[in-house]
């Protein structure tokens, strides 16, 4: 995976942020999921380094990126200020404006990005997830049961990272990101050991924290955004695994998003949840086509 790419780290502030990039070309920035590492875009990486700058990240609290110290209400693992690690890392980088790719947790950054930085998001694409606020206002028993960990996470009682740490990381992310009737074959094995790796009591503490977030701050200012009329002004391209909760819970993906952006293109992919790693080559194909 990333051959030829550089890793670095670059300080953005409170946080140190670990990536990797390379390729040469208009700048593109890929953000992961959870519980993930920028490897999950190991796939297509070195395809995409042909025609863009490449650089993907690894979200504060997250992989090899430094965990600060929660504040009493974890607003800084919200989505704005993960958002704004970003952009310092792009600016370090010398672009002002890019491109952004997101999944799952890096796709709501992304989101978030696009809404208080529009200046900087050229085209974003956001990949199987519906926004945070619609989900929110829209949970089920189904969401629920498909969705526990948005409910989990945010406990603050230090439950969640007892019993998340309580296992070996190997079987908790075996048992978190394999899907019914997918399974782990559709994961790269160097990728999975970097998942793996990486899943550590500063993990834990990060993404716990980000979902409290999630809960809490996120969606205080997601409710403030729409009350402003706030909506995604640039190009957004939305791709999803049509066997994924997005669409089995929620079936209209597009027309959920319509009430937060206007120019809109995608489609539900024959994947799961994990789009870029289940079907990198129609991902590969979309971003292409969709980044000019």
């Amino acid at each position: 995976m990333f051959e030829g790419f550089t890793r670095t780290d670059i300080e953005a502030g409170e946080a140190r942020i670990h990536l990797r990039h390379g390729g040469s070309g208009p700048p593109l920035l890929l953000l992961h999921g959870n519980p993930m590492t920028h490897a999950s875009w190991g796939k297509i990486a070195n395809e995409l380094a042909r025609d863009y700058h490449v650089v993907a990240t690894d979200l504060r609290g997250y992989g090899d990126s430094s965990a600060p110290e929660p504040d009493a209400t974890c607003s800084n693992y919200s989505f704005r200020a993960m958002a704004q690690d970003q952009v310092k890392v792009m600016r370090r980088l010398g672009y002002e404006r890019f491109f952004v790719a997101g999944h799952d947790r890096g796709a709501r950054v992304a989101h978030r990005m696009a809404l208080d930085h529009p200046e900087k998001v050229q085209k974003v694409a956001l990949l199987d997830i519906l926004p945070t606020l619609h989900i929110w206002e829209n949970t089920s028993r189904k969401w629920a049961l498909d969705s526990w960990h948005w409910a989990l996470m945010p406990l603050d009682n230090g439950l969640p990272e007892l019993m998340m740490g309580a296992i070996p990381p190997e079987v908790f992310m075996e048992k978190k990101i394999s899907k019914k009737g997918i399974g782990m074959s559709i994961f790269d094995p160097e990728a999975l050991a970097e998942y793996v790796r990486c899943f550590n009591a500063k993990t834990i503490k990060g993404s716990c924290a980000d979902y409290r977030a999630t809960a809490t701050v996120d969606l205080e200012l997601d409710r403030a955004s729409r009350d402003r009329g706030l909506m995604i002004a640039c190009p957004v391209l939305l791709l999803w695994g049509a066997k994924s909760h997005t669409e089995g819970v929620f079936t209209d993906v597009i027309g959920i998003w319509r009430t937060f952006a206007t120019d809109i293109v995608g489609e539900g992919l024959d994947s799961g949840h994990y789009v870029n790693e289940h079907r990198p080559n129609e991902t590969l194909a979309w971003f292409r086509r969709f980044f000019v």
